[in-house]
């Protein structure tokens, strides 16, 4: 049974941290290696050794899992329970230098899944039957009766207000939810006829929030580790874009100047900041919001984030002109790199499960070849064994053009603070109202508001992971540590404002 209400496993390093890196690690090794691939089969036994299960009830168990998430992290489907497939199957067709991700991206593997009881309140062995029973005298649906001097809630009746929670003298009353749909904004989270977890595709944006929050391991998206390292020996030419959120991802000795170091021996070729991509989305936004409202429209949300922009679209498409048409800043940079280097392929780093949705659709393809998380990129590094205390610091300053507004992006807040810091300079008689949320949930929330007409005149900020971007599915440390990390790195920068850009003049050039 899971009694757990809200995202207790993000921030803890737990067994589900050491099977993904794991997966990842030999997913990366296998392509680097290269020959026959059918040895796949035989990495379930190397990541789960021995003859006794240590987390689930049979070690075949958990190798059937393992073996589903390393197709995962190859691009490849979950294969039928009902029909046999090897754990191979379509493996050389993978093998190739470019293939966008097939949908859907987020996958729950149905065998892993615990079947968790969806939203009940319910009430424990704590209860002492009193005699006042305000349970009962509290609930609107009469939903509780006592039996055997015990009470007990008619799940047919209930609707899961709380409030015999809130008045039980013993504290003896609980809700319990999935953790994946408490961590899921969009409530994509369904149930299949075996009462295990389903994704409804309909509503889910790919934001990740479930993956990183189901204590079973049963929810995977799909990699494109395995595409990258062929490109890579195939000699393309691959340039990193690599998101702001990347500071202190990889552990204190994993420096900027390192880390650009550590993703050049992976093969890759020269590595760019998407800061600077975040300063010229900034630099358009703060415009676009001048130009635009009230007069136009009557407020403007920011578009940076696509699962935000997507679940704005599908739950309020009144408001999707309302969105900002700035290119986001892993395009711009993507674009800015394609401009320099025409027959180069770009990937992107980043924190986020959600751009690899973006880089998928048709419109952004041709800029982002490749998106890998930080997670996934942990795993190249392990795969080559790379250690970030030998390692020596690459003299290319990449990290050393943005502005503080620019890395600022990677945090809750901060796109509307640089866009707002910008508008301050260009206009600084306009007064600027300014509201954010993030985390899907709130953010619906800040668009009812708007609804009712109570953020007229706004710039609105939405980011689907609660943190911000720090806290994305594809992130290796907990999200407070990420946004230290972040706000240090931003304080450092030697100019704040996104206008003071030395690329500024470049805007022009991605938006042919």
């Amino acid at each position: 049974m899971c009694l757990i209400g809200g995202s207790f496993v993000r921030g803890i390093h737990t067994f589900v941290n050491d099977i993904r890196r794991s997966v990842f690690t030999e997913i990366a090794r296998l392509a680097y290696e290269g020959g026959d691939y059918s040895r796949i089969a035989a990495l379930p036994y190397k990541i789960i050794p021995g003859e006794v299960a240590e987390h689930r009830e049979n070690i075949f168990l958990e190798r059937a899992i393992v073996s589903e998430r390393l197709r995962l992290a190859i691009g490849l489907p979950i294969r039928p329970v009902s029909e046999h497939a090897p754990v191979s199957d379509g493996i050389t067709e993978s093998a190739v230098a470019t293939k966008y991700y097939d949908p859907p991206l987020v996958n729950i593997i149905p065998f892993a899944c615990n079947a968790c009881p969806p939203k009940q309140v319910r009430v424990t062995d704590a209860c002492q039957g009193c005699l006042a029973h305000p349970c009962q005298e509290i609930c609107p649906k009469g939903a509780i009766r006592t039996v055997k001097g015990k009470s007990v809630i008619d799940q047919e009746k209930c609707i899961k207000c709380g409030r015999c929670i809130e008045h039980c003298p013993y504290n003896a009353i609980i809700k319990i939810e999935r953790p994946c749909a408490a961590a899921c904004g969009m409530d994509a989270i369904e149930s299949d006829e075996l009462g295990r977890a389903k994704i409804n595709y309909d509503k889910c944006v790919s934001c990740g929030m479930c993956l990183v929050n189901c204590p079973f391991s049963a929810i995977a998206d799909k990699s494109q580790i395995f595409q990258l390292i062929h490109a890579i020996k195939a000699g393309d030419e691959i340039i990193a874009a690599v998101a702001p959120a990347v500071v202190g991802q990889f552990g204190p000795d994993a420096t900027p100047a390192k880390i650009v170091a550590a993703i050049k021996k992976l093969g890759i070729s020269a590595v760019r900041d998407v800061s600077i991509g975040a300063d010229l989305c900034t630099i358009e936004e703060a415009h676009d919001f001048l130009d635009k409202v009230p007069e136009q429209q009557p407020f403007m949300a920011t578009s940076c984030c696509p699962s935000w922009s997507v679940m704005a679209k599908k739950l309020f498409p009144q408001f999707a002109p309302y969105i900002s048409m700035a290119l986001t800043p892993m395009v711009i940079t993507a674009r800015m790199i394609k401009k320099e280097h025409p027959n180069a392929k770009v990937v992107f780093v980043g924190p986020c499960a959600a751009k690899k949705l973006e880089a998928s659709r048709r419109s952004v393809r041709s800029d982002v070849d490749f998106v890998l998380t930080f997670e996934e990129l942990q795993g190249m590094f392990d795969a080559k064994e790379i250690n970030f205390k030998e390692i020596e610091p690459d003299t290319d300053p990449v990290f050393d053009t943005a502005t503080g507004a620019g890395r600022g992006f990677a945090v809750s807040g901060g796109v509307a603070g640089a866009v707002a810091h910008a508008i301050s300079e260009l206009a600084p008689d306009r007064e600027l109202l300014v509201d954010y949320a993030d985390g899907l949930r709130e953010c619906r929330k800040m668009l009812m508001l708007a609804k009712a007409g109570k953020r007229n005149g706004y710039l609105l900020e939405g980011m689907g992971c609660p943190g911000g971007c720090v806290a994305g599915a594809g992130t290796i440390q907990p999200a407070f540590k990420g946004a230290s990390n972040v706000s240090r790195f931003q304080q450092e920068a030697k100019e704040q404002n996104s206008l003071r850009s030395p690329l500024a003049d470049r805007l022009h050039d991605v938006e042919e």
